[in-house]
């Protein structure tokens, strides 16, 4: 199960690291191609009567369908106190209603021939299926029972709680970077509850029970605060017909209400952290910045933070791995990303690993010269055009995959976007300028609203007593 989603996860598209194989020549055909390939509409929308909304992508080069519930709340919806509720729920949907006996829906995929699985990010939740067309409307017909019919006993619930305080132990707490990942979004935002982790915070999540689970199922688990994506060898037409024998049965509920989430003040200075730990590798730094994401952002911004962040950190032929790898040989790798998913905000975020010998300090200094450089004199003409050709080359090869079609356009419903908007991105990104990309360098990367982490190997102090036994020391 992938379970849940961390707040610097970037859905990326698919051959992002194909970049820097292409020459200049090819890969300016290889966009050209693309941006013919993906013109014109790809999919179509329509909204139930109980106020489920349905986008159908087709796809027609095999007998297959990706089928995805997606809900609008994720762990920035959960009240204060019971973090991980979210996630605990995503796992607990998978045990059974009045219809599937508990464990058995999965099983019923699998025996059809089919893949599913479920993930909790910060601003939604999403179970999906990969089968054969013919199996569509068993698909539909289960997920539709479950988004009214689930049942839970006690036992299972408290069974499954200790399933997910091990999936943190192994996942976050016997991982230091995922420590200082942790460390440094709670840093970052102050009132927003970005800053929670998803998965949940352990002490709440040992408190979390069946009537939590049930009450946040019961709020949120509607038709009408639901999309139903699907995409594969189908049209609208098909779909809806299934749609309105299936989901369209559900009873609406009158308790969705607007999300409200408490708003980021502004910042008024930088926040350094450094983590110490012994199972930590080599030494690295790390850098966020909040920004604006594509919900949140003005016209044009996003677009230009993505390129901005592919032309500064992104691959071997940014700047960032060029100066600090390449030719300084400070670091061992290095890199950077926009995250733009979210609903109210998205993150810029820098991470180098120390190269041997190399103070950490240093590094720290190498990296921030180049983003003072591209905040100062901005970047140029020849980078813009060739972060933009790769992007929307990206775009064409992704489409390959009906799962990364599905995510594309049921994450835009979740944050409150439209087909519209998913099949328009190559367009805005032909419309940015050099210009709009160092505006939103100059406003982006400031530092009075980031977070600096330093994640540093410590000894471990046992290995340390018995070595000062053997040479010794007391």
């Amino acid at each position: 199960m992938i379970d849940y989603l961390p707040g610097l996860l970037v859905l990326r598209l698919a051959a992002l690291a194909t970049f820097g194989v292409f020459a200049a020549g090819a890969l300016n055909v290889v966009a050209a191609e693309a941006a013919e390939a993906i013109s014109g509409p790809k999919a179509s929308s329509f909204t139930l009567a109980n106020g489920m909304d349905v986008v159908v992508i087709p796809d027609r080069r095999a007998p297959v369908v990706t089928h995805m519930v997606w809900y609008r709340v994720g762990s920035a919806d959960e009240a204060p106190g019971s973090s991980g509720i979210a996630h605990f729920l995503e796992h607990l949907m998978f045990k059974g209603t009045k219809k599937i006996p508990p464990g058995e829906f999965s099983k019923i995929i699998a025996a059809n021939g089919g893949q599913d699985n479920a993930f909790t990010s910060q601003d939604a939740t999403a179970y999906f299926q990969r089968v054969a067309k013919k199996n569509l409307p068993l698909v539909m017909e289960i997920e539709a029972d479950r988004m009214a019919n689930l049942r839970l006993d006690e036992k299972s619930v408290l069974t499954e709680r200790d399933v997910i305080l091990e999936e943190r132990r192994s996942r976050v707490d016997n991982d230091p970077s995922s420590i200082l990942n942790e460390q440094m979004m709670a840093a970052l935002y102050q009132s927003h509850p970005y800053g929670i982790p998803v998965i949940g915070w352990r002490h709440e999540i040992a408190e979390l029970d069946r009537d939590d689970a049930l009450g946040f199922y019961s709020q949120y688990y509607a038709p009408n605060n639901a999309i139903l994506v699907v995409a594969g060898d189908v049209d609208a037409d098909e779909v809806k017909a299934l749609a309105e024998k299936t989901y369209a049965k559900v009873a609406k509920n009158g308790k969705i209400v607007t999300r409200a989430r408490p708003k980021e003040p502004p910042h008024q200075a930088g926040v350094r952290l450094t983590l110490k730990d012994p199972r930590a590798g080599k030494a690295s730094v790390q850098r966020l910045y909040i920004a604006p994401s594509y919900a949140s952002a003005k016209e044009g911004e996003a677009e230009a933070l993505d390129l901005l962040m592919k032309i500064a950190a992104s691959g071997t032929t940014s700047r960032l791995y060029k100066r600090l790898v390449v030719e300084e040989k400070k670091a061992a790798s290095a890199g950077g990303w926009f995250s733009g998913t979210g609903l109210d905000s998205g993150r810029l975020g820098f991470a180098v690993i120390v190269g041997a010998k190399t103070p950490i300090e240093d590094v720290e200094r190498a990296m921030d010269a180049v983003i003072e450089e591209i905040k100062e004199n901005g970047v140029t003409q020849k980078e813009l055009d060739r972060a933009r050709e790769a992007y929307i080359a990206d775009l064409v090869y992704s489409s390959d995959s009906q799962s990364q079609l599905a995510q594309r356009y049921g994450w835009a419903f979740a944050t409150g976007r439209d087909v519209e908007a998913v099949e328009s991105w190559p367009d805005r990104l032909k419309k940015v300028s050099v210009e709009d990309v160092n505006q939103v360098a100059r406003t982006y990367l400031e530092t009075k609203q980031s977070v600096t982490g330093y994640l540093l190997p410590e000894e471990k102090k046992a290995t340390k007593a018995a070595d000062d036994t053997r040479n010794g020391k007391s």
